[in-house]
């Protein structure tokens, strides 16, 4: 019975992976990855030589099965996504599940995801926080943010940067302009931002700087909105 290991890759700098990751990566039978073509840079920058499979979000339901067999006969194999932990926003979720219910151990290693750089860097409180990922495109898209109107969190947003500034004016919307956000752009790449300030500041700088990159839009909670910085108290 084959073992899988979720690894985690840069979200930005290639440096920011651990050893063990680079490791496993050389030793397991092969390695599923999100684009073959991106995972396939990263290793040929180790110095990798490893078969790589396809597996993404296309094709996760109707071959999840074929892949639990492969791993099954294999000693171990490694699941990455293009930036990241895998299951996290990614595909991965659907092959953990049917692993653990065919008996098969799973490991996930701890390492690199966009969100906890995000959260640190706001300045915001951090002790609870609720992760929403990306939100739907389209149908369900507002019904999602009024969910989360009185949410006293930290929430966490993914988004797609050609969508940051509807997403903004959507938070606004619902949160009012005044509520504090931080966006962080580029993580751990040469040109990372971190833009803190208002809704209302954040989409007039980015209607005027343009938007480029990975987007994370950290969003303070309803108690925390008039001051993006609590005291801690001993």
């Amino acid at each position: 019975m084959g073992k899988l290991y979720l690894v985690p890759t840069p979200v930005g700098n290639l440096e920011d992976i651990t050893l063990r990751a680079l490791r496993l990566l050389k030793e397991a039978d092969f390695v599923m990855a999100e684009d073959t073509r991106t995972s396939g840079n990263l290793l040929n920058h180790y110095q990798i030589k490893n078969k790589l499979v396809p597996f993404h979000k296309f094709n996760e339901h109707q071959q999840v099965a074929h892949y639990v067999s492969m791993i099954q006969t294999a000693t171990s194999a490694v699941l990455i996504s293009d930036a990241g932990t895998p299951g996290i926003s990614d595909p991965g979720y659907l092959l953990v599940k049917h692993c653990i219910l065919n008996d098969i151990e799973v490991e996930c290693l701890p390492g690199a995801t966009a969100f906890v750089p995000a959260l640190i860097n706001s300045g915001f409180a951090n002790d609870r926080f609720c992760f929403e990922g990306f939100l739907p495109q389209k149908k369900g898209r507002q019904k999602r943010i009024e969910a989360v109107r009185d949410e006293e969190r930290t929430m966490i947003f993914y988004e797609s940067p050609y969508r940051l500034i509807k997403a903004l004016e959507q938070f606004g919307e619902v949160f009012g302009t005044e509520r504090q956000v931080c966006v962080s752009r580029e993580i751990s790449k040469l040109h990372e931002e971190n833009f803190r300030g208002t809704i209302a500041e954040a989409i007039a700088h980015f209607t005027e700087t343009g938007v480029k990159g990975e987007i994370v839009i950290v969003v303070a909670g309803v108690k925390n909105s008039a001051n993006q910085f609590d005291t801690v108290e001993n």
